[in-house]
């Protein structure tokens, strides 16, 4: 008999977790050492920016409607995979 922590949420939410950090760690060394690779955001038609006397306002509508329909995309692909019964080793 586990643990309650293996009982509750099981050994496969640790090894997610771990798969999860790197992702993270992988995105941010993109981001510290390509950032022109994420230049367009905040660079779209419809992004809003407003400077005047010192105030400045960033409103990126267009590029948060990207990146949602992107990461929409993203958690659909890896729910088709997972209802299909893959399991990472």
């Amino acid at each position: 008999m586990g643990s309650l922590a293996d009982r509750i949420f099981g050994v496969e939410v640790g090894r997610w977790l771990i798969l999860g950090g790197i992702l993270l760690v992988a995105l941010g060394a993109v981001l510290l050492w390509a950032p022109r690779f994420f230049s367009w955001f905040g660079h779209l038609p419809g992004d809003i920016r407003i400077e005047r006397d010192g105030v400045y306002i960033f409103i990126p509508i267009t590029s948060a409607l990207v990146l949602s329909a992107a990461l929409s995309l993203l958690w659909n692909l890896i729910a088709w995979i997972l209802s299909r019964g893959f399991t990472p080793r």
